[in-house]
């Protein structure tokens, strides 16, 4: 499967949501504003008009991304028992003896904490953490070529 999306089951049903939100209420709010906008006379000088035509082509985008997303996706469990990392855990790492630094593991496009840093399961980083456990240290090598290591000090 191209381009496979791993999502947690509240990320999928969040995201087709929106998906059936925008193609519903959203549509038909914009064609409502176009309509509205082209009731004020020539279109050529008409602000309102032209701006309601940019936020449809937008939306339409997110609509498109929003399906192959969707069409794409694979749902993962997230493991809420903090023994290993899995997709959706909170882990808690040191790089090579700095401070501790939370990276919350998650498929590219769920929405992230404003609180935490987000790291994708498919990055080298995120590949190297899914299954480990507290205590393990992890090497990986990051995109540059250079060998990295985190040990991972906890898990939720």
């Amino acid at each position: 499967m191209a381009n496979v999306q791993q999502l947690s089951q509240s990320a999928f049903d969040r995201l087709k949501a929106e998906h059936d939100d925008l193609t519903t209420r959203g549509r038909i709010e914009l064609s409502q504003k176009i309509e509205a906008a082209r009731a004020l006379g020539d279109l050529s000088e008409n602000g309102d008009y032209h701006a309601a035509k940019e936020e449809k082509g937008k939306m339409e985008g997110r609509i498109m991304h929003l399906a192959h997303v969707i069409e794409n996706a694979v749902i993962v469990e997230t493991s809420s028992n903090g023994n290993s990392v899995s997709t959706g855990s909170i882990v808690s790492i040191v790089f090579d003896g700095d401070s501790v630094v939370e990276k919350y593991l998650v498929g590219s496009i769920e929405e992230k904490p404003e609180d935490l840093l987000v790291v994708s399961p498919a990055s080298p980083m995120g590949a190297a953490l899914l299954g480990a456990t507290v205590g393990e240290v992890i090497e990986y090598e990051a995109p540059t070529g250079m060998a990295l290591k985190v040990s991972v000090v906890g898990i939720e």
